[in-house]
């Protein structure tokens, strides 16, 4: 990094003055600017006087311990990022302070790029945290291709409207299908980069020596086929937004060229020597559990630090069935124009079979489901017959899931009857035992829900 100020203050916290001496010196060569107290108090003090973008604090000092400072820091600017150092004896207390809402401890002797990684997220973090407090578009008012008004769904808008005039890196989690591609352009379209372009690349579709070439480029005669020189998608994006999908497929080597571009905001097209400097937002999704990856070496844990700065995670369709109603009569109108149909009425049926079914495949799956009733409806009716067989099969097996909720009791128990019947065959007598009342009492109801 540039030794040039970057305009971010840091406080060094530590009783020890050839420590704090050491670290601001680093500090100021990553473009920090650096102020120095000699203990807890004083940086309690300093604190109340002025503002800092991130502390780094000791634990054990002379005055004024780290626990006793970080708790009146925390009650003066509790949006304040507190990274705590601490020896090997007391992580104890890092982890208690961690807790209690410090950002992250590192133990001595530090480990720098690890002291880099962690002092450049809770940089990032501060400034969404600082955006918080601004002035922002309600949910509704985003300009988004997002469809739906579920609680799950209007939290996670009013998450993207927190989040996306900043510039922090963002990990979108969530199973394939949910539309993870959609938050990303949603974050792109209301950001002060929404002039610029928005790329994609899916990390999965492409091989590794592909994938390099996708993302930064080659020279002329890098490799077979290569005739021309050619920016890659970093490049392309430079001012925008450039999305990584599938994030979690790309291999070890493609991560450590990955954390490269994200520090520095450097590169090299392949098979060149030029650094090309870009400006890019980076936002990543993965429908895998990028921490479980780290853990068993998938994924680089610096790299998943980098990029999860902020995380938005999309809710699977069925923990938000009150919005497939919405989805599908979107999905309707969308492919009966698509391919000149006319759609005049849905069936009740279909509709209750479309919002009790629990879609594995989420909303591609939904969308998928409608365009096939769509081109296969017979007439300018959708019925649940034009539905895909997987799904007929389901209502099949499970005769009860589409059925609509009963309003009263009398409809409930009238369901439950006509159930119990069909399961019999008609047979009143064992349709009587198995509902708990007499042959007699079964007569009366169905001659009663008859009248």
């Amino acid at each position: 990094m540039s030794s040039k100020s970057s305009g971010v203050d840091i406080l060094v916290v530590d009783d020890e003055q050839v420590h704090r001496y050491m670290l601001c010196t680093m500090f100021k060569e990553w473009g920090y600017n650096c102020i120095e107290a000699d203990d807890g108090d004083t940086a309690v003090s300093v604190i109340e006087r002025r503002d800092f973008d991130a502390v780094l604090m000791d634990v054990k000092m002379a005055r004024m311990s780290g626990l006793e400072a970080f708790a009146r820091i925390n009650e003066l600017k509790p949006a304040l990022p507190v990274i705590i150092m601490t020896a090997y004896s007391s992580v104890d207390d890092a982890v208690d302070l961690i807790k209690r809402g410090a950002h992250d401890y590192l133990t001595k002797p530090l480990d720098f790029e690890r002291l880099k990684l962690t002092l450049m997220r809770a940089l990032d973090h501060h400034r969404v945290e600082e955006r918080k407090r601004e002035p922002r578009p309600e949910p509704g008012r985003l300009d988004t291709p997002i469809i739906g008004n579920s609680a799950e769904i209007l939290e996670l808008l009013d998450m993207i409207s927190y989040v996306a005039p900043t510039e922090a890196t963002v990990l979108i989690t969530g199973e394939s299908g949910t539309g993870k591609e959609l938050v990303a352009e949603t974050l792109h379209r209301n950001s002060d980069r929404t002039a610029q372009p928005f790329v994609k690349v899916n990390c999965a579709a492409l091989a590794e020596n592909l994938l390099e070439s996708e993302l930064f480029g080659h020279e002329k005669g890098a490799f077979t086929g290569a005739d021309r020189q050619r920016d890659g998608t970093f490049v392309q994006a430079d001012g925008g937004t450039l999305f990584l999908d599938e994030i979690g497929e790309t291999s070890a080597a493609m991560q450590v060229k990955l954390l490269r571009v994200l520090q520095e905001g450097e590169l090299q097209r392949v098979g060149g020597n030029q650094t090309i400097s870009v400006d890019v937002r980076i936002i990543a999704a993965t429908n895998r559990d990028l921490e479980e990856e780290v853990e068993k070496g998938r994924f680089r844990e610096d790299l998943y630090y980098r990029l999860n700065v902020v995380t938005l995670e999309v809710p699977p369709l069925r923990e938000r069935q009150g919005d497939v109603e919405l989805l599908a009569e979107r999905f309707i109108e969308r492919f009966a124009e698509k391919n000149r149909r006319t759609v005049e009425s849905v069936s009740r049926e279909c509709m209750q079979h479309l919002t009790a079914y629990p879609w594995p495949g989420n909303v591609r799956e939904l969308e998928n489901a409608i365009e096939r009733g769509v081109i296969l409806m017979r007439g300018n009716h959708l019925t649940e017959k034009s539905l895909p067989l997987a799904l007929q099969k389901h209502f099949q097996e499970n005769p009860q899931a589409g059925a609509a909720k009963p309003a009263t009791l009398q409809e409930a128990e009238k369901v439950l009857i006509k159930q119990t019947l069909k399961e019999t065959d008609g047979n009143k007598s064992e349709a009587a035992r198995r509902l708990g009342i007499t042959r007699k009492t079964l007569q009366n109801k169905l001659q009663k829900y008859s009248e």
